[in-house]
């Protein structure tokens, strides 16, 4: 237990009590980190679900998170007892998101039209902007709070340890609570699993009664906010009767609290039983539309879902028909609770996949009909990047390699929503001509304010019915931008800019510039305490790691599996790093930036695109080489630095507040596109080198004299 003393180190009371020996520090400080990490996943998972906003700008918690640790490893070694009050905030946040329904912050508005989200979209006000921004740095600050907290731990520790040895043992901690947290993913749990596995090690730091009470809470008002709601790796899914004309056999699902489809009998048999205005049949026969069109043997369902698309092609007579959908529990709950039974047909192979891996990854395949669902993502991409898990199917190349499957007779269909305006229409409409060198038949059939574009070598428009709406051959794109592996951000408005959100976005900044100077005082920008190489780097870090993650999911799939198996990457390489400096610390960092330089540049310009060109095993040798190199002469470098530091939990606070700004740049993809982040990444890293020079020759002067 911490307790608050003043005196000498040697009458300072460490973390463990008195006489500890290193070994259980490290060990006490991999329990810290630990907690740290698995709460930082289980903090932006669970407030997904919650504040919907938050769903949408998710790594704005993961800055929060990083701001939060920065101050805190700062603060750690002159008040080693914050970490009291680490729990205590985590309750409070908890019941502002157990309680977020009744309080009006589920679904507030965004007031930005120039960014589509589900259930978010509202006019510009001015009253809508000031909600938005206090609701918004009210969470970022109330989230940050709870990791400055449990940070200072972290930064008390790594007072009393060597610099290498405190951080290999934060890295290990961290590399064990990624393993964790993916094993809670594969089991499916809830809330309070994820959180009473993220408290329970502060308990060790803290064993004040409040602490415990808190999180008892903490678990309490998870549990509350669970509501019957299932659970996957991706999302929150809940399902409720659809009692819609009477019926007792239909469902609707939301996933992370907004619409996501509606689970339907569009039999024959019931169809012919409805009664309604002919809506029903209608329905059946969107669905059915590309099936109806196609030759009747094998189909591929990407976005699969709860499996109407895929009961379409059954009775639409398809031999074959393969159901791709990347969330297993959507799955499962289509296989339980769809009243039609798609998913127990012996025609039906259901396949848990992102749909543009399982193209790379069964380039042989061809189909008569390629049937893209409704496929609109309600979650993230990773917490490492503003993308959401839909982005990068909606490209070109992610379209194009859709229609590589479709046979020479064959048939792509691409249904999309366009509530979001007549742009987003246009952009898919490019994006598809694009893809495929064809101008796609347009039914405009409103189906959940959707359009469907058919695309066939041999389709003949005469063919397809114009009742279902308006059908449109000669349609003209309009002056959009088209989404690019490189920039595949499909929601975002063309010749709009996001002014409300770029509010938002500065006034998080600033007042995250306040605190780091209130922090460190006079010592901010100077080699007292704060250290600006160690800032610069994690700048530089944040940018490469976003890069990594989002060009290792094009190359092997945006699943979660895949996330975790980078990110655990990520920490082994830099655990190798920091071996190797422990073990050959080299005297002048200044060479090991000549291959850091010359790693980014080759990722720069060998990018997913190329090494998807390429077969398995030699793809996943030369991507490990490729992005992994950077990586580790970065830690090196890292690693370097940190040894020679005089004050280590400032400068490890200078490097996780320069994560900080990191993620912030990479907003600025938005604009620039992902491959500009590596070339911002290797400024950043320019800069650091720059600094470290110039503090190296003037500590030289200083020492002899003025000459050298």
């Amino acid at each position: 237990m911490i307790r608050q003393q003043v005196g000498r180190r040697s009458r300072q009371t460490t973390l463990s009590g008195s006489g500890t020996v290193p070994g259980r520090l490290r060990v006490r400080l991999a329990l810290c980190t630990f907690a740290i990490l698995v709460l930082e996943l289980a903090i932006i998972r669970w407030m997904s679900g919650q504040v919907r906003i938050v769903a949408y700008f998710q790594n704005l918690v993961l800055l929060a998170a990083f701001l939060g640790m920065g101050l805190g490893v700062a603060l750690g070694r002159r008040h080693p007892g914050l970490v009291h009050c680490a729990l205590p905030t985590l309750a409070v946040l908890s019941a502002l998101l157990a309680f977020a329904g009744p309080l009006g912050l589920m679904h507030v508005e965004f007031p930005d039209p120039s960014i589509a989200l589900w259930g978010g979209e509202s006019q510009s006000t001015l009253a809508g902007f000031f909600g938005a921004t206090l609701l918004v740095t009210g969470l970022f600050w109330l989230v940050a709070a709870v990791f400055l907290f449990a940070g200072s731990a972290v930064g008390w520790l790594f007072h009393e340890m060597p610099a290498l040895d405190a951080y290999t043992a934060d890295i290990l901690g961290s590399l064990l609570g990624v393993g964790a947290m993916a094993t809670a993913a594969a089991l499916d749990t809830t809330p309070p699993v994820w959180l009473l596995l993220g408290g329970l090690p502060l308990l060790a730091f803290t064993r004040r009664l409040s602490s415990l009470v808190a999180l008892g809470a903490v678990a309490v008002m998870a549990f509350v906010s669970i509501e019957g709601a299932r659970f996957s790796p991706y999302n929150r899914i809940d399902v409720e009767p659809l009692t819609d004309g009477g019926r007792t056999d239909e469902w609707r699902m939301r996933v992370n609290r907004d619409f996501h489809q509606d689970i339907l009998n569009l039999s024959n048999e019931a169809v012919g039983r409805s009664r309604d205005d002919g809506s029903r049949r209608m329905l059946q026969r969107v669905y059915e539309l590309p099936f109806a069109l196609g030759a009747g043997g094998r189909a591929l369902v990407v976005g699969a879902g709860t499996g109407n698309d895929v009961m379409a092609a059954l009775r639409q007579g398809y031999s074959e028909v393969h159901a791709i959908e990347i969330d297993h529990e959507i799955l499962r709950v289509g296989h339980e609770l769809h009243p039609e039974h798609p998913y127990s047909d012996v025609r039906v192979r259901a396949v848990v996949n992102d749909a543009r891996a399982y193209f790379e990854q069964n380039p042989d395949e061809r189909f008569d009909v390629v049937c893209y669902g409704l496929l609109d993502s309600h979650a993230m991409f990773s917490a490492m990047s503003s993308l959401r898990l839909d982005n990068y199917v909606y490209t070109i190349e992610g379209l194009r390699a859709g229609w590589e499957h479709v046979d020479e007779d064959g048939i792509l269909s691409v249904s999309f929503s366009v509530y979001a305006g007549q742009w987003i229409g246009d952009r898919l409409l490019g994006v598809i001509r694009e893809a495929t060198g064809q101008d796609p038949v347009i039914v405009a059939h409103g189906m959940n304010y959707a359009v469907t574009y058919l695309v066939g070598r041999k389709l003949d428009p005469r063919r397809v019915p114009s009742d279902l709406g308006p059908v449109y051959r000669e349609f003209e794109a309009g002056t959009v931008r088209l989404t690019t592996d490189d920039w595949p951000f499909l929601y975002l408005e063309p010749g709009a800019v996001p002014y409300t959100y770029l509010a938002v976005l500065s006034l998080l900044l600033g007042t995250a510039a306040l605190a780091v100077r209130g922090t460190y005082g006079r010592a901010l920008f100077s080699a007292q305490r704060f250290d600006v190489p160690m800032f610069l780097l994690g700048a530089a870090f944040m940018l490469l790691e976003t890069r990594m993650v989002t060009e290792l999911s094009l190359l092997f799939g945006s699943t979660w599996i895949v996330n975790v198996s980078v990110f655990a990457g990520i920490l082994l390489m830099i655990v190798g790093g920091n071996a190797w400096v422990a073990r050959r610390a080299p005297r002048n960092i200044g060479p090991w930036y000549v291959p850091l330089f010359a790693s980014l540049a080759l990722t720069w310009a060998v990018g997913a695109g190329t090494l998807n060109q390429l077969e398995l095993e030699p793809r996943l040798l030369l991507a490990g080489v490729t992005f992994a190199s950077p990586v580790l002469f970065a830690a090196v470098i890292f690693a370097s630095l940190l040894r020679q530091a005089p004050d280590p939990s400032a400068a490890l606070g200078s490097n996780l507040l320069g994560a900080v700004l990191g993620g912030f740049v990479e907003y600025s993809s938005m604009a620039l596109g992902l491959r500009a982040m590596t070339v911002l990444a290797l400024l950043f890293y320019a800069a650091s080198l720059l600094v470290w020079h110039t503090r190296g020759r003037a500590a030289a002067l200083a020492r002899t004299g003025g000459r050298i």
